[in-house]
């Protein structure tokens, strides 16, 4: 793994609750609990739906949010299952299917970014088969900014280190599947 590439791995797996004060929530999993199959990616027999996710305590001066679900443990360099940015600074939830295709579950100047399944939407879980139990960092980000400088073709290894530079806090819920 390139040294970059572990340091933002690393960067992203640290629970934002521990030195943070924004909280993330869902009524469809719980912290360290397992994702149901409505989460899971279709090519692994789910129903491929986004959670519901609701976040609060964001700092004054949040220009915008973004959401990201990232599993750390994909190997070689981790996998970017979900991003979307440029929602408005007064959403404060999202409500299940909101990543569908299309952004029509998305407020209306949110995009979504290019997951690594080269798709312009939520991508649940799916590991490989036996490789054991796999961490989804659902992230929610308060950023400096109310647009980012991308479009729908970035990816989450080239947004990545701007949500670092530009976030004035964030929270993570992790939730665990395997396969």
């Amino acid at each position: 793994m390139r040294p970059w590439m572990a340091m933002l791995a690393c960067a992203l797996s640290v629970p934002a609750t521990a030195a943070f004060g924004m909280a993330l929530k869902s009524h469809d999993m719980a912290d360290g609990g397992a994702l149901s199959t409505q989460q899971v990616y279709t090519d692994c027999n789910g129903d491929n739906v986004s959670p519901t996710l609701s976040w609060s305590g964001a700092p004054a001066g949040s220009k915008s949010f973004a959401v990201t679900l990232y599993d750390p443990d994909a190997k070689p360099a981790g996998w970017w299952h979900w991003i979307a940015f440029d929602i408005p600074a007064n959403v404060t939830s999202l409500p299940r299917n909101a990543g569908v295709a299309g952004n029509s579950g998305l407020p209306p100047t949110a995009i979504q970014g290019a997951n690594d399944f080269s798709q312009n939407a939520y991508g649940g879980a799916c590991p490989p088969q036996g490789s054991g139990a796999h961490h989804y960092q659902f992230t929610i980000w308060a950023l400096d900014t109310a647009s980012l400088p991308f479009d729908a073709g970035v990816t989450g290894v080239a947004i990545g280190p701007y949500l670092q530079q530009h976030a004035l806090d964030k929270a993570t819920l992790t939730a665990v599947y395997q396969r």
